[in-house]
């Protein structure tokens, strides 16, 4: 049995919930998480338009009947964005389950538990974590530098993260970067965690929508071949290492503007990459984890292989008299 306070307060079998990772989590993706009996997000951030996300959510429901929820991310962006819709939004078609990142959700939390939503915030700091349960967050979940996308400025490892963060607070506390598998997850239990938040290595699923040559080549990839940029302009980025991304950190260190950087690091970039495989000239986001990936399973099999994984290291743990 896996069941924690996270799996009870979300209405799930196991405490396995898959990151929203935009413009890769397609309806299927974060339907077969969720079927498989963790939690799939959907990344709101991947939309245009309300109305794409609208449609986004009445095919995941058509997918599953399992709960789901909603990332909405609050980091500035380069588009005007009324975060306000997303929420309401979200709410009117039914989701349950809302997480935020990137700031505080305190503005967004009465529209939440006003419809008896559940929220998630995810953080890089415990001084975050904190102010979420002051907001009034049902759960927070702690962010370590390992991961994929943003981890933040401060670079301390998730499991320097997690023990702190559970110490911290009393509402369940999930851990994510650099987890990937049932090693990573009771690692994190062990910590004090009550979840688990995983993207690269779903992303690394035939149900993920990107190119096959990007999972292939994530195959070949190693611990130490991603880097971090974005720093300079306090939005820090874990991206593969290739000629690009070193252009942009070289860019940073000889002190490029936010405009002269813009052009490098757009989304649109990693957009093309997924769509067409071709990797030369994109910032692809992934965790320090992908160095323990080397195949493409179903999430079915990703899920399968953590909760019966865990499972054995308890017993062996257990026969060692622990």
């Amino acid at each position: 049995m896996l069941k924690t306070r996270v799996t009870e307060i979300l209405g799930i079998e196991y405490p396995i919930i898959k990151g929203p990772m935009a413009n890769i989590s397609g309806p299927e993706l974060v339907a077969a998480v969720s079927n498989a009996g963790g939690l799939g997000i959907i990344a709101s951030i991947s939309f245009q338009s309300i109305d794409e996300l609208r449609d986004v959510i009445r095919r995941t429901k058509e997918l599953t009947d399992k709960p789901f929820a909603i990332n909405v991310t609050l980091l500035p962006m380069a588009r005007p964005v009324k975060y306000e819709d997303y929420f309401t939004a979200s709410i009117e078609e039914g989701v349950k389950i809302i997480e935020t990142s990137g700031r505080s959700p305190k503005p967004y939390l009465q529209i939440m538990k006003d419809a008896r939503v559940i929220s998630m915030h995810r953080a890089t700091r415990t001084r975050d974590i904190m102010n979420a349960e002051r907001s009034g967050c049902d759960i927070a979940t702690i962010l370590g530098n390992e991961a994929a996308g943003h981890p933040g400025q401060e670079e301390v490892g998730t499991f320097v993260r997690i023990p702190i963060a559970v110490s911290a607070v009393d509402i369940p506390v999930m851990a994510a970067g650099g987890i990937t598998d049932a090693r990573g997850m009771v690692a994190a239990l062990a910590l004090g965690a009550e979840g688990v938040l995983v993207g690269t290595r779903f992303m690394c699923t035939q149900e993920a929508r990107i190119h096959e040559n990007i999972k292939n080549w994530m195959h070949e990839l190693q611990e130490n071949d991603t880097i971090l940029i974005q720093k300079s302009i306090q939005n820090a980025s874990r991206v593969v290492r290739n000629e690009h991304t070193e252009k942009i950190l070289e860019m940073e260190n000889k002190g490029a503007t936010l405009e002269e950087l813009m052009p490098m690091i757009t989304g649109t970039r990693g957009v093309n990459a997924y769509e067409t495989g071709d990797t030369s000239e994109a910032n692809i986001t992934v965790g320090q984890g992908v160095g323990m990936i080397k195949d493409t399973p179903t999430v079915q099999e990703v899920v399968d292989e953590m909760v019966n994984g865990a499972k054995e290291i308890m017993q062996r743990l257990g026969d060692m008299g622990l």
